[in-house]
C-alpha cells in the first residue's frame, strides 16, 4: 500500500526484505533498473503487503540541489573530516583526539574500547515514545548512546583519520579506503608513501597532486593519470620523465611541452631544483600560467560510457556524479565512490561492495538496502541509523555490531519488528519534526542540519557551501569559534630553510607558524609541526618544505578542482557542433572542447 504525504510518496514493505525507500527521477531509470527489482522482490515475498516508493517534484529539486551545489543537503553537514577537539573517554575518563566537541554533549569513548565487548550498545535501548517527533528522539538518543572518538574501521595506526577503512599508517587522512603510510591527504583510494593528495587512486609516492590514477613519483601534478617521475604535469597521460607539461600523450623527456633527448633533458632538469624554496616558488608561477592556455577536455573522465559528472574511471550509466574509482554502476547523485558499488543514489564517501544506498555517508562495504544512514557497513535494510556494522532489518539505531529487528537498540522479535515499525513510519508523516526556520521533516527525509552533532564551520559542507558566521546563525545552526591553541611559535614563514639540502633534523617538533596565520577562511591551524617521517619524505622527493599549515594546504588543492555542478554548453571549437555537460561553468576563461576535438588536439 503506498501512502501518500505531502513531500512524497513512501512505501513501506514488511518481510524478509523490509522498507525500501527508493529516489528516482527518470523513467528510463525507474524501468530500467526499479521495477524489474521490485517485481521480483515482489515474487519472492508474496506474502508481504506493503511496497515502492516514488518521490514528488519537491523532492526531486531538492536532490538535485545536493550535487549542484552539493552541501545544500544535510548528508554533509553530518561529516566532519578534518576538526579534531581533546575530549575525555565516557567510560575511562582518558584523554582522547575526537571529531566530537566537547561543547556537542556526546558521550564518546575510546576508538579501541568502543569495539571491544566492555560494553553492549543494548543496554543504551529506549522505547519510541509516540507523543515526540521521531528526528527529537534520535537528537536525544544519539548524544547518549556512545560513539567512538574517531571513525575509521579495519586500521592499523591512524589515530588521526577519519571516514577511513583499509588503511595503515595514516596520518591526517580523510575520507580514504585503502592504503599505506599516507598523510595529510583526502579522498585517496589504493595509494602508499604519499603527502598532499586529493583525490588519487592506484598511486605511488605522489606529493601536492590532484585527481590521479595509475602514477608513480609524480608531485605538483592535477588530472593526470599513468605518470611516472614527473612534476608539474596537468591533463597528461601515460607520461614519463617529464617537466611543467599540458595535454600530452605518452610522452617522455619533455619540459614545458618541449622534447629533449634523455641526455639533455637530465641536464636541463638540473635547472629545476624542487628542493630550493625560491626556485619552487618559481615553477609553480610558471606552471600556472601554462596552465590558463591549456584546452580542456569537458570533464575527467575515463572509460565510463554512458555517465555525466567528473572524476569517473571505469563506471558505467552514472548521472551527475564525482570522484568515483571504479565499477560504479546505475547510480546518480553520489560522491567519492570506492569501487564495487550499483544502483544508490543521493551519497557521499559510499561504495566498497555495496548497492541499493540512498541518502548515506561513509556507508556501503558489503551493504545493501541501507537508506538516510551514517557510517553503516556490511549491513542490509537499514535504516535512518548511525555508526552500525554487520546489521539486518534495524531502524534508528546506534552503535550496533551482528543485530538484527532492533528501533532505538532495543531488541524485538521478527513479528514485534515488523508490526511496530509501520507504526513508527506512520508518526514519522503524522507528526514531522519542524526546524527553527519552518522546514518540516517526514519519513523520507535525511536528519535535519540543524540536529548535526557538528558545527557548520566543522562539517565537510563548508568546503562546498562557505558561509560566514552571521550566515550560518541566521540559518538556525551552530557556528564554533577557533580555539585559542596557544602555540609558542619556534619558526616564522620567512625563517625556514632555504632549501631541503639546509634543512637539520632539529627541524622535527618545532612550531612553523602557518603564511595564512588564521587570516583565512581554511580552518587554518595557525601553525603546525614537520615530523619525522615527513621530514624522511621531502628529503626523498628532493622537496622544499611547505609554509601553509595542513589544512591551508588541503584548501589549495580544493581550489584546484572544478565546482561539483554541471552546466549544459557547446564545444568550443569552432565549427563544431556537439554539446556537453561540464563543471566549466560558460563565464570561465578557459577552452573546453568535447571528446572527440579534444582527442584530436592531444594525439
Amino acid at each position: 500500500m503506498a501512502v501518500k504525504t505531502n513531500s512524497r510518496r513512501v512505501t513501506l514493505r514488511t518481510g524478509r526484505r523490509s522498507c525500501i525507500a527508493r529516489a528516482v527521477t527518470r523513467k528510463r531509470y525507474i524501468n530500467l533498473i526499479w521495477k524489474p527489482k521490485l517485481a521480483k522482490i515482489a515474487k519472492k515475498n508474496s506474502q508481504s503487503s506493503r511496497m515502492i516508493s516514488v518521490f514528488t517534484k519537491r523532492s526531486r529539486f531538492r536532490r538535485r540541489r545536493f550535487v549542484r551545489s552539493a552541501g545544500c543537503s544535510g548528508v554533509l553537514a553530518w561529516r566532519n573530516e578534518r576538526s579534531f577537539h581533546r575530549v575525555k573517554c565516557a567510560l575511562t575518563g582518558k584523554s582522547l583526539v575526537s571529531g566530537f566537541s566537547p561543547e556537542a554533549g556526546m558521550t564518546v569513548y575510546d576508538r579501541d574500547i568502543w569495539w571491544s565487548d566492555d560494553w553492549d550498545p543494548l543496554s543504551f535501548g529506549i522505547d519510541y515514545d509516540f507523543s515526540k517527533p521521531f528526528f527529537a528522539q534520535f537528537a536525544d538518543f544519539m548524544k547518549k548512546t556512545p560513539m567512538p572518538s574517531v571513525f575509521n574501521a579495519r586500521t592499523v595506526n591512524c589515530q588521526y583519520a577519519q571516514h577511513t577503512g583499509e588503511f595503515k599508517n595514516g596520518y591526517l587522512v580523510f575520507a580514504s579506503w585503502g592504503g599505506e603510510n599516507v598523510s595529510y591527504s583526502a579522498r585517496v583510494n589504493e595509494v602508499k608513501d604519499s603527502m598532499d593528495l586529493f583525490v588519487v587512486a592506484n598511486s605511488e609516492l605522489c606529493y601536492e597532486t590532484v585527481a590521479a590514477n595509475k602514477c608513480y613519483n609524480v608531485a605538483f601534478s592535477q588530472n593526470v593519470e599513468g605518470c611516472n617521475d614527473s612534476a608539474f604535469l596537468f591533463e597528461c597521460r601515460g607520461c614519463s620523465n617529464c617537466f611543467g607539461c599540458t595535454n600530452l600523450r605518452s610522452k617522455s623527456y619533455h619540459i614545458f611541452n618541449e622534447p629533449y633527448s634523455r641526455e639533455g633533458y637530465l641536464e636541463k632538469i638540473k635547472e629545476f631544483d624542487l628542493g630550493d624554496r625560491a626556485k619552487l616558488r618559481s615553477a609553480k608561477e610558471k606552471f600556472e600560467e601554462l596552465k590558463k592556455s591549456a584546452i580542456r577536455k569537458y570533464a575527467n573522465i575515463t572509460n565510463s560510457p554512458m555517465v555525466t559528472g567528473d572524476n569517473i574511471i571505469n563506471s558505467y550509466n552514472c548521472q551527475e556524479c564525482f570522484d568515483l574509482y571504479g565499477d560504479t554502476r546505475d547510480c546518480k547523485y553520489v560522491q567519492n565512490v570506492a569501487i564495487h558499488m550499483k544502483e544508490s543514489y543521493d551519497g557521499y564517501g559510499l561504495g566498497a561492495t555495496a548497492e541499493l544506498l540512498y541518502e548515506a555517508f561513509d556507508t556501503g562495504a558489503q551493504g545493501s538496502r541501507v537508506c538516510f544512514a551514517a557510517v553503516v557497513y556490511g549491513s542490509t535494510n537499514v535504516y535512518y541509523s548511525y555508526n552500525c556494522h554487520t546489521c539486518q532489518n534495524c531502524f534508528a539505531c546506534i552503535g550496533l555490531r551482528s543485530k538484527q529487528y532492533c528501533i532505538f537498540n532495543k531488541q524485538y522479535s521478527k513479528e514485534e519488528y515488523e508490526n511496530l515499525l509501520p507504526k513508527i513510519i506512520k508518526q514519522m508523516e503524522d507528526m514531522p519534526y519542524v526546524d527553527k526556520r519552518g522546514n518540516v521533516y517526514r519519513y523520507g527525509e535525511f536528519f535535519p542540519i540543524e540536529l548535526s552533532p557538528f558545527a557548520y564551520n566543522e562539517a565537510i559542507v563548508t568546503e562546498y557551501v562557505p558561509l560566514t558566521k552571521e550566515e550560518v546563525l541566521a540559518n538556525g545552526y551552530r557556528w564554533m569559534d577557533t580555539e585559542e591553541r596557544g602555540y609558542k611559535i619556534d619558526l616564522k614563514p620567512g625563517e625556514l630553510p632555504a632549501s631541503i639540502g639546509e634543512t637539520t633534523d632539529d627541524i622535527v617538533g618545532k612550531a612553523i607558524e602557518c603564511s595564512h596565520n588564521e587570516k583565512c577562511n581554511e580552518q587554518c591551524t595557525k601553525a603546525f609541526k614537520i615530523t619525522e617521517d615527513e621530514l624522511k619524505f621531502y628529503r626523498r622527493m628532493k622537496i622544499a618544505l611547505p609554509d601553509l599549515c595542513p589544512n591551508c594546504r588541503h584548501y589549495q588543492r580544493l581550489k584546484q578542482r572544478n565546482p561539483v555542478k554541471l552546466w549544459h554548453r557547446h564545444c568550443m571549437n569552432p565549427g563544431c557542433p556537439n554539446e556537453f555537460k561540464t563543471s566549466y561553468a560558460p563565464d570561465r576563461p578557459e577552452i573546453v572542447y568535447c571528446e572527440s576535438c579534444y582527442q584530436k588536439e592531444v594525439y
